[in-house]
């Protein structure tokens, strides 16, 4: 029978993983504040925010439309079924745009642009941790949270509320082609449903979650590159992998984590 020490103590582990999870938090919020306020140092680095905003926006645009087009079709195709069964057909366009304005739009959209460029901001950074180039840019005096991180930061406040906007226009008409097209929902009843449920405080929290979701995103997936090197996996090629992939899954559930939260505030 194993002796009973303090390493396999219950009460010991839980302590050492919630000082473990404060000390990270921690330091990730510091990592985002620097981040943040290094944005307006002169001069302002508007170039590297433009090829971000290119990186971040326009390259996840035919993801963004693909998803949000089949998203739409597939609230059209539940939607309807579920309402016919309390004759209530006719509310089809307020309850698409309503879930995709106030819930899925900000989540689906944060989703997949972590899956394509938080993955690809988190690698490419960790790659330049191992291999010194952060180090460098040190030696020359050249702040690498300014460098590498603010311009991501600022690029992805604008990026996530616009992606947003054109996942829940393309979502709705998805939910039109299906609807009305394909069931034969009255057109003119599902675009006025839209009309009149949709409010400016809908749109609001939206964007509201877009921008939070868009810090939260891209903080955690500079800060999981920026601290490759400290990794007890492994350094390398492995820490890199190891904190890519920490990267995806921690953004991903901080995501559902804080649209709990939000969505409890903005109701």
């Amino acid at each position: 029978m194993p002796a009973y020490t303090l390493e396999n103590n219950p009460l010991a582990l839980i302590g050492r993983f919630t000082i473990f999870l404060v000390q990270e938090l921690g330091r990730a919020g510091i990592f985002f504040f620097r981040g943040f306020l290094l944005i307006f140092s002169l001069p302002v680095q508007l170039g590297k925010i433009v090829q971000q905003v290119y990186f971040i926006g326009m390259k996840s645009m035919l993801v963004i439309c693909l998803t949000g087009a089949f998203t739409g079709m597939v609230l059209g195709l539940q939607g309807y079924y579920t309402l016919t069964k309390f004759g209530a057909e006719g509310f089809l366009g307020s309850a698409v745009a309503l879930s995709l304005i106030r819930e899925l739009g900000p989540v689906l959209t944060a989703i997949m642009i972590v899956a394509r460029a938080g993955s690809a901001m988190a690698a490419e950074i960790g790659i330049m941790r191992i291999s010194e180039q952060i180090d460098a840019l040190e030696t020359m005096d050249i702040n690498p949270i300014r460098f590498l991180f603010s311009p991501r930061l600022a690029a992805a406040l604008i990026s996530f509320p616009l992606l947003t906007a054109v996942f829940d226009v393309i979502g709705i008409f998805g939910g039109f082609l299906s609807g009305s097209l394909l069931l034969n929902v009255s057109q003119g009843i599902y675009f006025s449903r839209v009309e009149s449920s949709v409010l400016m405080q809908d749109i609001n929290g939206g964007f509201i979650k877009a921008i939070v979701f868009g810090a939260v995103v891209v903080t955690i997936c500079c800060y999981q590159g920026y601290m490759t090197h400290t990794r007890k996996e492994g350094f390398g090629a492995k820490g890199v992998s190891q904190a890519t992939t920490s990267a995806v899954v921690i953004s991903c559930v901080l995501v559902l984590i804080v649209d709990y939260v939000l969505t409890s505030f903005l109701l």
